[in-house]
C-alpha cells in the first residue's frame, strides 16, 4: 500500500532522514517511534507530499507519488497534528466539511458525513455540530480534528504525536477510539509518537528512528523481545521500569 524505498531528505542543519525503506501493509498501524529530531514528522511530511525527498521514492498502491498532483494527493490522505489546527471562526460542522466542499460535494451528502463521522468519533451530531471550537475541551477538538481528516474517506492516515498535548486520561480514551476507527474503516494509518507505551499499545508493528535513520522494525512482542541494538533496548528498559514502577505501587 505504501512504500518508502531508500528515502532521504536533507536541510540546511544536515540529513533529517537517511536512507529509510519502509513498506506498510493495506490495513495495517505501523508506529514511527523516536525522540525529537529523529526525522519521524519529515517522514509524514514526504508521504502526503508537504516535501519531497531528495533521494529515494515514495509509493502509494504502485505509484510514485511525485507523478500525481500534491493538492489532489493530499485530499486523500487524512493527516492529524498534536496542535489540531481547527479554524475558530468555523462551527465544528464546518470544519470537519471543509474537503468535502473543495471536492464539490452535494450539501446533503456533505452533511450526512458530517453527522457520520462526528458519532464515529463519540460527539453526537446534534450536540456538537454547531459547537465552535473554543467551546470544546482539548479532547474534544481532537476527536473533531481526526473526524476532518476522515471526511473525505480516505484509506490513508497519517496522526503526527495526535495526543501528546492531552491528559493522561483523555489520551488512553482516544488511543482507544484510534484504534477502534482503524480497524473500522480498514485504514492503512501511520502514528508519530515518542512514547513507547502508545506504540506497543497502538501498533502492530513499530518502526524505530534515531537521528534520521531506521535502527529497527518489528512487531510489539519482537521488540520488547529481541531489541536491536542499545538504544532500542533502552526505549524497551524505559517502558518496562514504568510498568514494574506501577505494579510495585499496588
Amino acid at each position: 500500500m505504501i512504500e518508502l524505498v531508500d528515502v532521504s531528505k536533507r536541510f540546511a542543519n544536515g540529513w533529517a532522514v537517511r536512507h529509510v525503506s519502509l513498506e506498510i501493509a493495506a490495513g495495517e498501524l505501523i508506529a514511527v517511534l523516536g525522540e525529537s529530531g529523529s526525522g519521524k514528522t519529515t517522514l509524514l511530511r514526504m508521504i502526503n507530499r508537504l516535501i519531497d525527498p531528495d533521494e529515494g521514492t515514495v509509493k502509494i498502491d504502485g505509484r510514485d507519488i511525485r507523478d500525481e498532483d500534491p493538492v489532489a494527493l493530499r485530499r486523500t490522505i487524512g493527516y492529524v497534528i498534536q496542535q489540531v489546527g481547527l479554524l475558530p471562526h468555523l462551527t465544528v460542522g464546518a470544519n470537519i466539511a471543509m474537503v468535502p466542499r473543495l471536492l464539490r460535494w452535494p450539501v446533503e451528502q456533505t452533511r450526512q458525513r458530517v453527522d457520520e463521522l462526528l458519532e464515529l468519533v463519540g460527539l453526537p451530531a446534534a450536540t456538537y455540530r454547531e459547537r465552535y471550537p473554543d467551546q470544546l475541551s482539548g479532547g474534544q477538538r481532537q476527536r473533531v480534528g481526526v473526524a476532518r481528516a476522515l471526511a473525505a474517506k480516505p484509506r490513508v492516515l497519517l496522526l503526527d504525536e495526535p495526543l501528546g498535548a492531552l491528559d493522561p486520561i483523555t489520551r488512553v480514551a482516544l488511543q482507544d477510539e484510534l484504534r477502534r476507527i482503524h480497524k473500522e474503516l480498514a485504514l492503512t494509518s501511520i502514528l508519530v509518537t515518542h512514547d513507547m507505551v502508545e506504540a506497543i499499545v497502538l501498533a502492530d508493528r513499530i518502526a524505530v528512528m534515531l537521528r534520521g535513520q531506521l535502527r529497527q522494525l518489528a512487531t510489539p512482542a519482537e521488540l520488547v523481545r529481541a531489541p536491536a541494538d542499545e538504544y532500542v533496548a533502552n526505549l524497551v528498559a524505559m517502558a518496562r521500569r514504568q510498568g514494574e514502577q506501577l505494579v510495585a505501587l499496588r
